[in-house]
């Protein structure tokens, strides 16, 4: 009976289909699971699926690559889902006009302060130069994020996990913080969160307000191209080289 289930197992696992499966298996069970509890800031569903499938892959030897053959076909949706971020722009096009100055000034300090604050902070540390160039883009949605982080000298799969982790703790703290600093007015509470947190964010942001979700969309693109031309200027000012 054992050597039957140990075979039917490795069999499915190293199908793509499997591990597909798996974790969007992981991430409906996060998501539900968030619900029913009140969708409070520390359960967030992409931290509670991304234990979940770490718990798997560790229990069962799974190496990433093997798990990757099957979740690349969400990965190669997260480029239209980003370009998809252009309707909450739309919708919203006549009080982005009216706030445009302000959001640029946001974005440039926002965008600035991210790079910037994260190279310096690793540098306090010792890391060497790859993963500093890594560390760099953290704040902008993963596949902008990745593709600088290859061109520039870096780990485009270390930076897939500074992206993931910058997400997930914006998301979980930006509540609290915002409403320490008293600010109330939704457009500004999510285009802070989509500055900072990325598509974890904007999730976040949707499900607190339509208008918090709209402008965290608006900053998430915003940012992908302003940290897209910052980073190859300010990065070797940082480092020295």
């Amino acid at each position: 009976m054992h050597n039957t289930s140990a075979g039917i197992w490795v069999y499915l696992s190293a199908h793509p289909l499997f591990w597909l499966t798996a974790t969007l298996g992981a991430f409906l069970f996060a998501e539900e699971a968030a619900a029913r509890i009140g969708r409070p800031p520390w359960a967030n569903p992409v931290l509670i699926s991304a234990l979940l499938l770490i718990g798997l892959l560790l229990a069962t030897g799974t190496d990433y690559a093997t798990y990757f053959q099957g979740a690349q076909f969400i990965h190669f949706l997260l480029g239209p889902a980003t370009v998809a971020l252009a309707v909450p722009l739309y919708r919203n096009l006549e009080r982005v006009r009216v706030l445009f100055l302000p959001m640029m000034l946001a974005l440039a300090a926002g965008s600035l302060t991210a790079i910037v604050s994260a190279v310096l902070i690793g540098r306090l540390f010792g890391l060497p130069h790859e993963v500093l160039v890594s560390l760099a883009p953290k704040s902008v949605t993963m596949p902008i994020a990745m593709s600088l982080a290859e061109n520039l000298g870096g780990i485009p799969a270390l930076t897939a996990c500074f992206v993931l982790m910058a997400g997930i703790f914006g998301a979980m703290s930006v509540t609290a913080l915002l409403n320490l600093f008293r600010i109330r007015d939704f457009a500004a509470r999510g285009f802070a969160v989509g500055l900072s947190a990325h598509g974890i964010g904007v999730a976040r942001a949707l499900q607190c307000d339509p208008v918090a979700g709209a402008f965290a969309g608006i900053a998430l693109g915003l940012n992908g191209a302003m940290t897209g031309i910052a980073v190859p200027i300010v990065l070797p000012w940082i480092l020295g080289s």
